[in-house]
């Protein structure tokens, strides 16, 4: 199966290789094109954050070896001309094109090298990925075009991780290293990239600013009128960002706004709203390694505490898809049949009262700037509220957030929020969000199950297709019953742009967020 899967690459490559020949015209200009983010860019080192919140400095100053596109995604070769995999899946090695980073410099097979054994070094970002099956200095560059990587054990899910190994400039970043740093704290404010845009200004208390890189490999005329400039600013607050758009001050915001404010701006003459089916479920981490949410029968109580209905269909005005298990409904491996959790209270104070112990106020976190997630709090502390579970809500950013969930002290007792795309296997949900080995990692549960974990290991190594779906399926089933988070929906992406934007590429993974394809009118 790789092998065949190999060859269909290389295919793919050789046609590309005849486009990418043929894009070295000169761009005409395109003007400048202003996104609203919501998170803020406290970093633009691209191996320190794995999120969904900063992927716009990733995937647009920066280039992999593989890229995601479109949807449903698919991966293509990328800064990688041909890869070949070899039969007993352990090795790929990988074929580069031509292509200069930002300083004119070219990049070679080093460098490659140098980013994935400086993400393993660094044991931050997309490290999770790759522990356990790139062994650092495993990676190999027998001239200044090959790449190859040893695995430890074969992955059925590495090639659809590679384009999370950001390619760097090896020399600049040593260059700008202090006291064996590798150059974290200058990369988290600079460039050093090939991506389709380079780094001309960065604030971390407003955003970023690039412009475009004309000696990209990828070349500009498949685009008319490609933009000169983009900026992606940090808006944390929702009303903001909506009426920055509907006034012409930004071009572009997330597209997971809630519905009330995607209604209010589909009124507008000046903006778009694209609709796109996605991959991002909604739902809330329990905290299974603590009192009293690691009895079952209290994280029972909280599934059945939930009004997902009344969410769904009133708050969200059924714009979404129920989804009753971790793993998106679209997406193989996902079980067709299952029905999921109710709102039940009679349910929830059964279990209630078969936990052992006092229960105490429970913390239910939240996204600042994300309405969704409070509200989903508020629904739940009231659902708990009629059971006679006292709670309070805590609203913080994202980066909070992010940092709190990685400790296990800190880590709220459950948290809204959305799992997004990064790669098109059903590892990228099951396997980050609840294999055992990924506790404090992308584990933030700190959930545990040993047949759960068996049913993980065994397909993240697999190539069999059948032997895959099934287990994501007897996993998906286990999860639910037991009640490991509060599954609630799958969603649609409503991209809201100005009217003026063009070409707008929507993938789950990175969420229209890659400007080398945008033009404005």
């Amino acid at each position: 199966m790789l092998t065949r899967h190999a060859s269909r690459l290389c295919r793919f490559a050789a046609a590309a290789a005849i486009a990418l020949g043929a894009a070295t015209a000169p761009a005409a200009a395109g003007g400048k094109f202003i996104f609203a983010n919501s998170s803020a860019y406290d970093t633009l080192d691209p191996h320190a954050v794995f999120d969904v919140g900063r992927v716009a400095s990733r995937i647009n100053l920066y280039d992999g070896l593989m890229r995601w596109f479109d949807n449903p995604p698919h991966l293509e070769p990328w800064l990688a001309e041909t890869v070949d995999i070899s039969d007993d899946g352990l090795t790929y090695t990988f074929t580069l094109r031509d292509a200069k980073f930002h300083d004119g410099s070219p990049v070679e097979a080093s460098d490659v090298v140098y980013s994935i054994d400086r993400i393993l070094a660094m044991k931050k970002g997309a490290y999770s990925l790759f522990e356990g099956t790139v062994a650092p200095g495993s990676t190999q560059a027998p001239d200044a075009k090959t790449v190859v990587f040893n695995l430890s054990k074969p992955s059925a899910i590495f090639l659809a991780t590679v384009p999370e190994i950001h390619v760097l400039n090896a020399e600049l970043v040593k260059a700008n290293e202090a006291d064996g740093d590798l150059g974290t704290a200058w990369l988290s404010k600079n460039d050093a990239g090939s991506g389709s845009f380079q780094l001309r200004r960065y604030d971390p208390a407003i955003g970023w600013q690039a412009t475009r890189f004309e000696d990209h490999f990828f070349g500009w005329d498949m685009v008319d009128n490609p933009l000169d400039e983009i900026e992606f600013r940090t808006v944390v607050e929702i009303n903001s960002r909506v009426l920055g758009l509907m006034n012409g001050d930004f071009h572009g915001t997330d597209g997971y706004l809630p519905q009330d404010q995607v209604k209010r701006l589909r009124t507008s003459d000046h903006v778009v709203v694209q609709e796109e089916e996605s991959m991002r479920i909604f739902y809330s981490i329990i905290h299974n390694g603590r009192p009293p949410m690691n009895d079952i029968n209290f994280r029972k109580a909280l599934s059945y505490a939930f009004d997902y209905d009344g969410f769904i269909d009133n708050i969200l005005s059924g714009s979404v898809a129920r989804n009753p298990v971790p793993l998106p409904n679209n997406m193989w491996g996902s079980p067709k049949d299952a029905g999921g959790y109710t709102l039940d209270l009679e349910k929830a104070k059964e279990h209630l009262a078969m936990v052992e112990g006092d229960v105490r106020e429970i913390t239910l976190g939240a996204l600042a700037g994300y309405g969704q997630t409070e509200q989903a709090a508020a629904l739940l502390q009231n659902g708990l509220n009629k059971i006679g579970v006292k709670t309070r809500i805590v609203a913080e950013t994202w980066p909070v957030a992010s940092g709190k969930m990685r400790d296990e002290e800190q880590m709220y007792d459950l948290l809204f929020l959305w799992k997004s795309t990064y790669y098109a296997d059903p590892n990228n949900w099951l396997g980050e969000m609840y294999a055992c080995e990924q506790i404090g990692a992308r584990n933030n549960s700190w959930y545990c199950n040993e047949e759960v974990d068996r049913l993980l290991s065994e397909a993240r190594v697999s190539t069999d297709q059948d032997l895959r779906r099934a287990n994501y399926e007897k996993a998906n089933r286990l999860l639910m019953e037991d009640a490991a988070g509060i599954f609630v929906y799958n969603t649609k992406w409503f991209g809201p742009f100005n009217k003026n934007a063009r070409g707008v590429r929507f993938s789950p993974i990175g969420n229209g967020q890659e400007m080398r394809w945008v033009s404005m009118e």
